[in-house]
C-alpha cells in the first residue's frame, strides 16, 4: 500500500501525518488542511531546477535537484522522524511524481512507512471539487443585514443540526465591513480546501444549513458547482425590526476602530451616495453609533430587496420574527424546516 487515491489518502490522515513536500510558495497557495510543509526545494531552488528542466533538460535537472537535496538530506528525516514517532507518514508533492516518491524513498530508507498520494496534490483538489459538486439537501438562513445569521446557525448547531459557516471559514462577513476584527483571508484555493474538511465530516443523507451568501465572500469565491446548488435550495427568510436589527450592529461593530469602520464607509461611497456617505462619518465622529447603523442599513436593505428579487419567489419561505434571539429563531426554523425538508436519518 505505497500509493492511495485522494479519498484514501485523506481517510488514512484522520491518523497519520501529512508531509507535502512542495516548495513554501506552493504550500501557501492553498494545501491539505494539517499537512505539514518539508519542502524538497526552497521557492529559489525550485525555480532552479525548472529552469534548468526546460533549457537543458530532465537528465541535467535531475543531477542538479541531487546536489541542492544532498545536503538537507539527514534533516528532512529528523523531521519526519518528529512528526511521526511511530514512523508511519503520507507524503505528497502536487502530481505524485519524483518530488514525492524520492521523499518517501527516504524515508523507507531510513526505516519508516511512507505512504504518497496518486496524482499528487493535483488529483486531491479534482476530488474535493468533485466532493462539493455532490447533490445536497441545502437549506439557506437568508435575512437583511443584522438579523443575526451566523448566530442563529450556530444555534441550530447546537440543535443537532448539520452546519456549515462559509464566513467563519472565509474569514470575511461579506460586506465592506466584513473583513473588520478577522483574521486574514486564506487563498480561494485554500477556502476550498478547508470548506471540504469540514463538508466531509458532515452525513450528506441529512439537510445541511449554510447561511445566504454572495459568490464572493470578501477576496475568496465560493466552488461554483456548490453556489449553484445554493441558489437552486430553499430559502427561509428571517424578517427582523430595524430597530432590532441596528441594536445588533451597533453591539458587533461600535467596539471595532474607528479609522476602519471609516474606510469601510467611504469604500462604499459611490453606493450609498455623497450626502449620506458624509452624513454617516459626522454621525460616527459624534460616536453617535445607532445613527450610523440606521443610515447604512438604509442602504444594505434596498440592495438586499434588489438581490431578492432575482430569487424564485417558490424558493423562499419567510419567518417574521420580532425578537434578535436567535435560539428562539433557530427553533422556528428547525420547526419550518421540517414541514420544508424533514430529517431522514434520526439524530
Amino acid at each position: 500500500m505505497n500509493k492511495l487515491s485522494a479519498a484514501a489518502f485523506l481517510k488514512e490522515a484522520e491518523q497519520l501525518p501529512i508531509i507535502d513536500v512542495r516548495s513554501p510558495a506552493e504550500y501557501v497557495s492553498g494545501h491539505i488542511p494539517g499537512a505539514h510543509n518539508i519542502p524538497l526545494f526552497d521557492n529559489r531552488e525550485r525555480a532552479v531546477v525548472g529552469t534548468t528542466y526546460k533549457q537543458v533538460g530532465r537528465q541535467e535537472a535531475l543531477l542538479e535537484g541531487l546536489d541542492l537535496v544532498g545536503p538537507k538530506m539527514r534533516s528532512f528525516v529528523e523531521e519526519a522522524y518528529q512528526l511521526a514517532p511511530d514512523k508511519k507518514v503520507l507524503v505528497h508533492c502536487w502530481r505524485g511524481g519524483m518530488r514525492s516518491e524520492s521523499f518517501a524513498w527516504l524515508l523507507r530508507t531510513a526505516g519508516m512507512d511512507s505512504i504518497t498520494l496518486e496524482g499528487g496534490y493535483k488529483a486531491y483538489r479534482n476530488h474535493i471539487l468533485e466532493s462539493l459538486a455532490q447533490p445536497m439537501q441545502l437549506l439557506i438562513i437568508g435575512g437583511e443585514t443584522g438579523s443575526g445569521k451566523t448566530d442563529i446557525l450556530k444555534s441550530l448547531a447546537e440543535l443537532g443540526e448539520q452546519v456549515i459557516d462559509l464566513e467563519a471559514l472565509a474569514h470575511h462577513k461579506g460586506s465592506s465591513f466584513g473583513g473588520i476584527g478577522q483574521a486574514v483571508q486564506p487563498s480561494t484555493e485554500q477556502f476550498h480546501n478547508n470548506l471540504h474538511d469540514d463538508w466531509r465530516k458532515l452525513d450528506l443523507s441529512r439537510r445541511i444549513w449554510l447561511e445566504d451568501e454572495s459568490f464572493s465572500i470578501g477576496s475568496v469565491q465560493l466552488p461554483y458547482e456548490l453556489w449553484n446548488q445554493m441558489k437552486a435550495a430553499i430559502m427561509i427568510q428571517v424578517t427582523l425590526p430595524k430597530e432590532e436589527r441596528v441594536k445588533r450592529l451597533v453591539k458587533e461593530y461600535g467596539q471595532q476602530e474607528r479609522a476602519a469602520l471609516i474606510t469601510a464607509i467611504q469604500r462604499i461611497e459611490k453606493r450609498l451616495g455623497g450626502l449620506r456617505t458624509q452624513q454617516t462619518l459626522e454621525h460616527l465622529e459624534k460616536n453617535q453609533l445607532h445613527d450610523v447603523a440606521d443610515e447604512l442599513l438604509s442602504y444594505y436593505d434596498r440592495s438586499y430587496h434588489r438581490n431578492m428579487d432575482r430569487r424564485p419567489a417558490e424558493q423562499i419561505s419567510h419567518l417574521p420574527c420580532t425578537k434578535d434571539d436567535p435560539m428562539a429563531t433557530a427553533l422556528k426554523i428547525r420547526k419550518r424546516a421540517d414541514q420544508l425538508i424533514p430529517q431522514t436519518t434520526n439524530q
